[in-house]
């Protein structure tokens, strides 16, 4: 099966065309610089708001896996986030439409839905309020007939880069290089995805025609500490401090002040203390049954992490 995968040279995009190419499929990688990636498949440069690049792409795919998006807390214009997690996502419905591809794979995210516990603002930041908007394109474009299929994933983590894409990555490197200042909402539930295994649900997901609708792909449901628990047991560094919420707030009303004024990126935002404050437990169990979905144990997901060196990053 030939495969577009969108975003294909990121964290998570990465994984996936690995994982197409070890089960025999034919990748082709749709980036900015997919050609200097180094990945298998045929590599094809482009953004994703551009339709006529797209289009070239996706000749005589099979299916699209649609992972490309805006993840960051902040940038100085903010219509970035609308042109590439919305315009992006209409981009490639528009093309597999015309293109009569019969497998669409949508990457959407666990913000895109209300907390399973708390009373988290919708919309917190632009990130998340694109993914929500997102969300609602993709589930339409599904009830008009559209071949499409959302997977939410869980907070995705293991080796690589330490990106924004792998927020814990960064986050327990920073720990254990004494670099992390503290946690927010230590004992808030958030649900700990391995990257090998929500990557092998995008292609047990493209791989079987008949399945339909929307799937969590979630890891372990865990409190934030027990992260860093983890980390103490394995290399003896004591747990990061607790940071209140009152204290993080305030910081992120600076930080947000800071950032309209200078231009500049925050270290933090008010908009990310609120997400912070929630749980986000997520049930996979119907992702277990029809995707043949499985769930590495954070222990042993963070233990590959911390004993893998992080390569190079790709843009």
């Amino acid at each position: 099966m030939r495969v577009l995968v969108t975003g294909g040279t990121g964290y998570l995009g990465t994984a996936v065309v690995r994982s197409l190419h070890a089960r025999g499929h034919h990748p082709v990688v749709f980036a900015r610089h997919a050609s200097s990636a180094g990945l298998p498949g045929v590599p094809h440069d482009g953004d994703v708001r551009d339709r006529d690049a797209l289009r070239r792409a996706a000749d005589r795919v099979d299916a699209v896996i649609h992972l490309a998006a805006l993840v960051s807390v902040w940038r100085p214009r903010r219509e970035d986030f609308d042109d590439v997690n919305v315009g992006g996502l209409h981009t490639v419905l528009d093309v597999a439409r015309g293109l009569g591809i019969r497998r669409i794979i949508y990457t959407s995210s666990f913000l895109a839905l209300p907390p399973s516990r708390g009373t988290c603002r919708p919309a917190a930041n632009d990130y998340q309020r694109t993914k929500m908007q997102a969300l609602r394109v993709a589930r339409a474009a599904a009830s008009e007939g559209l071949p499409v299929v959302i997977i939410f994933p869980g907070v995705v983590y293991g080796p690589g880069p330490r990106t924004e894409g792998n927020l814990i990555g960064r986050l327990v490197h920073d720990h254990v290089e004494g670099r992390l200042p503290g946690v927010i909402g230590a004992d808030n539930i958030w649900s700990y995805t391995y990257v090998d295994d929500v990557a092998t649900a995008h292609v047990e997901a493209a791989e079987r025609e008949q399945v339909r609708g929307e799937f969590m792909a979630g890891g372990e449901n865990a409190p934030q500490m027990r992260v860093f628990e983890i980390v103490r047991e394995i290399t003896g560094r004591p747990l990061p401090r607790r940071i209140p919420v009152a204290a993080a707030s305030a910081l992120g009303a600076v930080e947000d002040a800071g950032a309209r004024l200078f231009n500049r990126p925050p270290l933090l935002t008010r908009g990310i203390v609120n997400i912070f404050q929630c749980d986000w437990s997520i049930d996979s169990r119907r992702s277990v049954r029809e995707l043949n979905y499985r769930i590495t144990p954070l222990e042993k997901g963070l233990r590959i992490m911390l004993e893998s060196p992080a390569p190079p990053l790709h843009s």
